[in-house]
């Protein structure tokens, strides 16, 4: 397990291993089976989702040798100079295979000077070069390029696809981990696929048997408690102020990182709403989660119509939008639950 990094491990290497991208794979793999591809390529989406995976099997279903694969990071190699040195490579033909395949990340970092230079290259380009362009920017990559590239979007994954993953590996590298600690992994991963399983990374290292709990995964990864979800809870519900501000502070003196408090219970709170307001959804959220966790996405769905609330909610998204500048880190939590339980409007 420790010999190689989880996500390095477990990175997709043919089109069968890609999850969550089968409407771009499909279309790649039949262009590739009709022989109708293009010359450029631009993969879009937020960091971990698959980009730069998805174009190394692209270029091996081709049929490319890797000494005619040229990964390019336009981070460190953005300048106009750089950019001419690649107009230079791409007249020399492929060592051994029919094309040569020049993917660069991170191309909205490319510079003026050196998109121009681009530009001209991807205007006439070698009939033996394919090009795959990925960022994570796409409003910073001129209209002229894109205009000259086929465009896939990448989708961030969901939290249950990513649940599934770690799972998954966590079977491979046969570690039990339970539903609680796969399901906070999964959240602290936030719709990627490296960030999630670098996650898991630590946990795995930080345990020292073979068996994780929520427990461990806490304490690893510095996350908030269920049971510090479950308090702030009832005292929402019981409109409980004090409590709240007591809750706040023994978190605090436990160096929890509130921004994930807040976004924690976000997510708790989402779900409530989302059970109390479509029955439908229900058994798939039991279904998802574990028996704890249901309960008190539950109390907050049956117990509470004021604080577990649409308004409740947007006042959470302003305290996370505060948490980041605030002097006073537990301030804007504070803040909104004075707001979410209208005790302002009680004094009065």
């Amino acid at each position: 397990m420790h010999d190689q990094v989880l996500y390095r491990k477990y990175r997709p290497s043919n089109w069968d291993e890609v999850v969550g991208q089968e409407h771009i794979v499909s279309v790649l793999a039949q262009s590739i089976e009709s022989g109708n591809f293009s010359h450029a390529y631009l993969f879009t989406g937020s960091r971990g989702t698959g980009k730069t995976s998805v174009a190394r099997i692209f270029a091996k279903a081709l049929g490319t040798n890797p000494e005619d694969i040229s990964e390019i990071d336009a981070a460190s190699n953005r300048g106009i100079d750089d950019i001419r040195a690649l107009r230079e490579a791409v007249r020399v033909l492929p060592f051994s295979s029919q094309f040569k395949i020049y993917i660069i990340d991170e191309v909205h970092m490319l510079s003026r000077d050196a998109f121009n230079a681009l530009l001209k290259t991807l205007e006439e380009p070698p009939a033996h070069c394919i090009f795959i362009l990925a960022t994570t920017e796409l409003d910073k990559v001129p209209d002229t390029i894109l205009s000259r590239c086929q465009v896939f979007s990448f989708r961030k994954p969901t939290e249950r696809t990513l649940v599934k993953e770690v799972e998954r590996i966590a079977a491979e590298e046969k570690i039990v981990i339970d539903a609680d600690s796969a399901a906070l992994v999964a959240f602290l991963g936030d719709g990627s696929f490296r960030d999630t399983l670098s996650i898991l990374q630590k946990v795995f290292s930080a345990t020292k048997g073979r068996v994780i709990t929520r427990e461990i995964t806490e304490s690893v990864t510095g996350a908030p408690s269920l049971t510090v979800i479950h308090e702030l809870y009832s005292a929402l519900i019981a409109r409980d102020i004090d409590a709240l501000y007591q809750t706040l502070a023994r978190a605090e003196e436990h160096h929890t990182d509130m921004m994930l408090l807040a976004q924690l219970l976000l997510d708790t709170m989402r779900l409530s709403l989302k059970y109390r307001y479509s029955p439908t959804s229900r058994e798939e959220i039991e279904a998802d989660h574990s028996e704890h966790y249901t309960e008190v996405i539950k109390k907050g769905a049956v117990e509470s119509t004021e604080a577990i609330s649409s308004r409740g909610i947007v006042a959470l998204i302003t305290a996370i939008e505060r948490i980041a500048y605030a002097s006073i880190p537990t301030l804007p939590l504070e803040l909104a639950f004075i707001e979410m339980t209208g005790v302002e409007n009680a004094v009065k």
